[in-house]
């Protein structure tokens, strides 16, 4: 079963609900995402650390219906600083 960028985004608003979320889907065809979190969650942890709480939200979505997620993770003053 296919996914669409808008369920993924949802699952990330609810585990990081003060955070911003955007996905898309980079092949069209339903299992390969790129995602960008901008989530507070994220200060004082590393990349890996980052990832992990992105995947854990997602859950057996990972294992089940998303094959590949190009993930971009930044704290708020990360991302500020960026923009």
């Amino acid at each position: 079963m296919l996914m669409d960028p808008a369920s993924i985004a949802q699952t990330l608003n609810t585990a990081f609900p003060t955070g911003t979320v955007q996905v898309r889907d980079l092949t069209g065809g339903g299992d390969h995402f790129q995602a960008l979190v901008v989530a507070p969650q994220f200060e004082g942890k590393n990349l890996v650390e980052q990832h992990q709480l992105v995947y854990a939200a997602l859950g057996d979505l990972m294992r089940e219906r998303i094959h590949a997620l190009a993930l971009q993770t930044y704290t708020p003053a990360q991302w500020e600083k960026l923009q």
